[in-house]
């Protein structure tokens, strides 16, 4: 029999591990989490750098399973977290609280950012176009076809827009961004809240459907003429032109940092309402009406006592050092008195969350 040298010693280091302590015989489950697309590209992120950092320079992180994050959208999170294996939910539609305590779950935010209306037409840059809440609604009705259209045309006096056919986009799954986009179209057209609503699944008039933030990004990026909103970073890295979107004060505003940190600044966040809040509300001079918030929905009841603290250590992790991480990709990390607050939530309403 050959004497397989790398075998043998990879067992005698495993073993000795073993007996001191180093590691566990039974490697620890992975954190499973699912939900937003939307916040898909941080928590992939964090994921990334919460086992970089439990590895504090080593190759090898003791026990740890990491973090398998599916992007399933936010409403398939929400219904995936009765299943025992899922351990956390990402979801930018905030359940109702009593929502929450019938379902005996914490809801608390993670991270801030907002969505961009996005438009593929030939020579238009970020943010040269304009777009109001009336105007996007007569086009995701079908009553907007063509991009001179003259109610476009009277907002956009400087640009020359094309006599071409708008193709609009829409989420074909259940969405927070579906949600955040309807509510907006809610709020500005009495039509499109009186026939179809605000939700995370819409019954669309018109469009092409795609799946997942990529899925629209994929079908802009092809379709000449599109349209269709998309969350910001993931839109600047993808290299698509933006618009800006007028406010209740009547001021176009255009999607940054910046503007979501804005409106987050002016939204009443209340532990005691699970922090139930939509940015889509906020009333403010400078507030971008397409901010959104991604929230972590996990049970209160613990299922493993293990994976819970696990679950927990991630969190903690994103919120004490992920803020750089999640600036660099076009988030807006939560502010210092946000993070006490749901940090204070998680040990009132957790358990084993004392010590985060």
């Amino acid at each position: 029999m050959r004497f397989d040298a790398g075998r043998f010693f990879g067992r005698a280091w495993l073993a000795l591990a073993v007996a001191a302590g180093l590691v566990s015989p039974a490697a620890a489950q992975a954190v499973q989490g699912s939900g937003s697309t939307f916040a898909q590209p941080i928590i992939s992120t964090w994921a990334r750098d919460f086992l970089r950092d439990r590895a504090d320079g080593n190759d090898f992180v003791a026990n740890e399973g990491g973090i398998d994050y599916e992007p399933v959208g936010s409403l398939a999170g929400i219904l995936r977290l009765s299943q025992p294996e899922v351990d956390f939910a990402a979801s930018d539609a905030p359940l109702p609280p009593e929502e929450v305590e019938k379902r005996g779950l914490a809801q608390f935010p993670i991270v801030l950012g907002g969505l961009a209306a996005v438009a593929n037409l030939d020579g238009l840059r970020a943010g040269e176009l304009r777009l109001d809440g009336v105007v996007l609604a007569e086009i995701y009705l079908g009553r907007i076809t063509r991009w001179n259209d003259p109610a476009i045309a009277r907002i956009n006096p400087e640009l020359q827009l094309p006599d071409q056919p708008i193709s609009v986009v829409h989420r074909s799954d259940g969405s927070g961004s579906t949600l955040t986009w309807t509510r907006f179209l809610s709020a500005s057209s009495q039509e499109w809240r009186e026939k179809l609503g605000a939700d995370t699944l819409i019954d669309w008039p018109t469009g092409i459907a795609a799946k997942g933030s990529s899925g629209v990004i994929e079908a802009i990026r092809n379709t000449r003429g599109a349209i269709g909103y998309v969350e910001f970073g993931q839109v600047v890295r993808a290299g698509l032109a933006y618009a800006q979107i007028r406010n209740r004060a009547g001021s176009f505003v255009t999607p940054s940092p910046e503007s979501f940190a804005a409106t987050a600044s002016a939204a009443d966040w209340d532990p005691a309402k699970d922090f139930y809040v939509h940015l889509t509300d906020v009333d403010a001079a400078d507030a971008y009406p397409l901010a959104a918030a991604t929230f972590v929905l996990m049970h209160r009841r613990e299922r493993s006592a293990a994976r819970t603290r696990r679950t927990l250590a991630f969190l903690s992790f994103a919120l004490d050092k992920g803020a750089p991480t999640a600036a660099a990709l076009g988030y807006v990390p939560l502010p210092d008195d946000l993070v006490a607050k749901v940090k204070d939530h998680w040990r009132a309403a957790l358990p084993g969350a004392a010590e985060y």
